[in-house]
């Protein structure tokens, strides 16, 4: 599988970070979200693209995900937030395949940010105290969050990362080429009760930007490739 690329072109200033994607012109949609192993499963019945810009300062990213029904139950801080629907962020500035990092935010807001030493077939670990300081996100609801009564368009997000959070990770420059790939964790819900559960022992769904072949995102050397523009 081809790892795909998107090239990211220079902010003409700083995104607003409210989570509606209404300042992103000139910003061109990727493709759209395939199934994590790519052609092994049929295509996502939900539709989920992003868009990336930068600056001096931070990489902004904007993503919108297709949801007939936004749920989400997580309020604190690194929470293991995969286990509501969540939109994620796998970052490798160097493309060695360790000391990467992850960013993970569901429909409420809530984040989990983490630093991988190395993948965890390798041994990990997953530092889940490791904080992306200065990091800015908001979501937007195209709907009513928690209501299984409506019928909703979907949810929005909204980052900006700051390079001076990446650890030593310098400033990119034009041309510049960092290993990255995101992800879509999909639960099978149902209405019981008012209120949305989970279905029962039936896995989630994964869905990336860059299929990875298998279920598993931490396979770095299988991502894609974020390229700086001008």
């Amino acid at each position: 599988m081809q790892p795909k690329v998107y090239v990211a072109g220079r902010a003409a200033k700083p995104i607003v970070i409210d989570g509606k994607l209404d300042e992103w012109d000139g910003a061109p949609w990727s493709d759209p979200f395939v199934d994590i192993e790519g052609d092994l499963k049929p295509n996502p019945p939900y539709e989920t693209r992003f868009k990336m810009l930068w600056d001096d300062e931070h990489l902004y990213i904007g993503a919108w995900l297709e949801e007939p029904c936004v749920w989400a139950t997580l309020t604190e801080h690194d929470s293991i937030v995969f286990h509501d629907n969540d939109f994620e962020v796998f970052i490798d500035p160097d493309g060695d395949t360790c000391n990467y990092f992850e960013i993970e935010i569901n429909a409420l807001g809530t984040v989990f940010d983490l630093f991988l030493v190395k993948p965890y077939r390798e041994g990990g670990p997953a530092l889940h105290g490791w904080d992306c300081k200065g990091l800015r996100t908001a979501v937007w609801v195209d709907g009513r969050l928690n209501d299984p009564t409506t019928i909703d368009r979907g949810w929005s997000v909204e980052m900006a990362i700051p390079f001076a959070s990446l650890d030593g990770t310098p400033p990119p420059r034009i041309g510049d080429q960092w290993r990255i790939n995101f992800s879509r964790v999909e639960w099978h819900i149902d209405a019981i009760d008012g209120k949305i559960v989970k279905k029962p022992n039936v896995p989630e769904e994964n869905w990336v930007w860059t299929p990875q072949g298998a279920i598993d995102m931490h396979m770095p050397e299988r991502w894609g490739f974020l390229q700086f523009g001008p």
